[in-house]
Formats: structure tokens, sequence, C-alpha cells
């Protein structure tokens, strides 16, 4: 039997029209900060959705470059939430999750598995190759979503827009 999913509850049912403060860094090896659609669709829907992004980067895929760039940014009081693009997947260049894995951050499952499940939608088996994840780092949510537009649009309009500000109140508690 095919079910429809349920509808992503509305805003106001997940904590109000808070606009939170996001920084949001690309990784990326072939990208450029003029020439990276994956972090400006981000942007985009982030300021959409009614937030604010307070920081915006590329760096390289390395481990070194990312913990460098994310830990003054959660550091700051006025970031209440990061997402990064890119470094996701399986290959050895793809450090994003190890970088913060070894930055400390407690690994909330659910957010990889409903990506993976709703990729698994739109490009089928290749969804498993995901590392997509959600990390809780300084007591801020870290989103770690693949570089491509199609994977931050999913995350974003169907994970992370959602559920955000339900999830900044719950970590507040």
């Amino acid at each position: 039997m095919n079910e429809t999913p349920p509808a992503a509850p509305r805003r106001h049912q997940l904590g109000g029209d808070r606009s939170l403060g996001f920084v949001v860094l690309s990784v990326s090896d072939t990208h450029t900060e003029d020439d990276d659609p994956s972090g400006h669709l981000a942007r985009h829907l982030l300021t959409g959705g009614g937030h604010r992004v307070l920081h915006y980067a590329l760096v390289a895929n390395s481990v070194a470059d990312v913990r460098e760039k994310l830990e003054p940014w959660l550091a700051d009081t006025a970031v209440e939430c990061a997402v990064t693009v890119g470094g996701t997947g399986v290959s050895s260049r793809d450090l994003t999750v190890n970088a913060l894995e070894i930055m400390g951050g407690r690994k909330l499952e659910g957010f990889g598995e409903l990506y993976r499940s709703l990729s698994f939608q739109e490009v089928g088996p290749l969804a498993l190759i995901s590392r997509a994840a959600l990390y809780l780092l300084s007591g801020k949510p870290v989103f770690a979503l693949p570089g491509s537009e199609r994977a931050v649009r999913t995350a974003l309009e169907k994970l992370i827009l959602p559920s955000s500000i339900h999830l900044i109140e719950e970590l507040e508690r």
C-alpha cells in the first residue's frame, strides 16, 4: 500500500513565528563563493522561510577548514543553527561529517534517516551513500547536507524549515 506521508505541520504548530539566526558553510574543492549554487539556494530558502543568515563562507573539503570556520560561528550567541552544504558523501574527500564528529558533536539519528528516506523517493538506492546528518555542537543544531541543489532543497523544505524552531525551543528548555 502506497501511503502519502503526512503534511508537514504548519510553522505555528512547531514553535511560532520566531526568526532564527543561521550560518551556512559550503564545503567544496570545486566551487568558489561566487560559484556556489547550493550554498546560494540554502541562504535563499532560509531567508525566504523568515530566518536570518548571519554568516556564509565556502571552505575546502578539509577537517581543519571546517573546524576553523564553524567553531567561532557556534560560539556567537546570535547563531542558533548551522547548515553545512557538501562533504557528506563516501569518497575520501568528503570530510564534513568527520569534522563534526571530531568537534565532539552529539549525533541525532532521526534527521539522517528521514533525509535518506526522502532522497530515496527522488534518486532511488543511491540515497544510501549519503551521510547527511544532524549534530549538536555547543548546544546548537548543525545540519550536514549533501552538496547538490536537490539535496539542499529537500532537506530544507521538508525537514529543517518545518522543525528548526521547535528543535531550538526544545534545546533551550
